[in-house]
């Protein structure tokens, strides 16, 4: 089978929407992934099926609750940030190998790696530097707030990579941005 340059493009954007989502929570968009692989409506790569069988959906389905209800945990949740971000590289780099289907091994995992895994990254580190200065502002009442946040954006982000990729990726370039100079406004020293 031939794969076309703009599918080939297609199933990057998706890779790298999804990973996104992943930086924002780590196992709703694997879920949500491997339901929509479950379903037909995404395309996952051969050695990544497994992400749709019942014990995977099951797995990740009880690792979801947990995670959701965690980050409403003061404390809990800015430990489960200093895990969560090397666990996004990981997961977000898995989880575009596993949408990019049709690409030569060689490809896809240089992508995965590079735009997969650096993005889920700096998408969790943006947000656990959010929820850092939360933490500091509010004394951990703002949290939970962050934490809603980071669970619609987690749910808008997956479904519309899944819908639209290319409109995911826009959108994860001006979240990206816009994050970028929240951080430098909260960071700056109060004058």
């Amino acid at each position: 089978m031939e794969i076309t340059t703009a599918h080939a493009l297609l199933s990057v954007a998706l890779g790298i929407g999804l990973a996104a989502a992943v930086g924002l929570r780590v196992f709703l968009p694997l879920l949500i992934t491997g339901i929509a692989g479950a379903t037909g409506h995404v395309d996952l790569a051969p050695s990544f099926a497994w992400l749709a069988t019942t014990p995977a959906l099951v797995m990740l389905g009880v690792a979801t609750v947990l995670e959701l209800f965690a980050y409403y945990i003061p404390g809990v949740d800015n430990l489960l940030d200093a895990i969560a971000t090397p666990t996004a590289v990981v997961a977000g780099a898995v989880v575009a190998a596993a949408v990019m289907a049709d690409l030569p091994p060689l490809v896809k995992w240089t992508t995965a790696i590079i735009a997969g895994g650096g993005v889920a990254g700096l998408t969790q580190g943006v947000t656990a530097l959010i929820r850092a200065k939360s933490t500091a502002m509010t004394g951990g009442l703002g949290n939970s707030a962050v934490a809603t946040g980071e669970l619609g954006g987690s749910i808008l982000l997956t479904v519309l990579a899944i819908a639209a990729p290319v409109i995911a990726v826009a959108l994860v370039v001006l979240v990206v941005w816009l994050a970028v100079r929240l951080l430098r406004r909260l960071l700056r020293p109060a004058r």
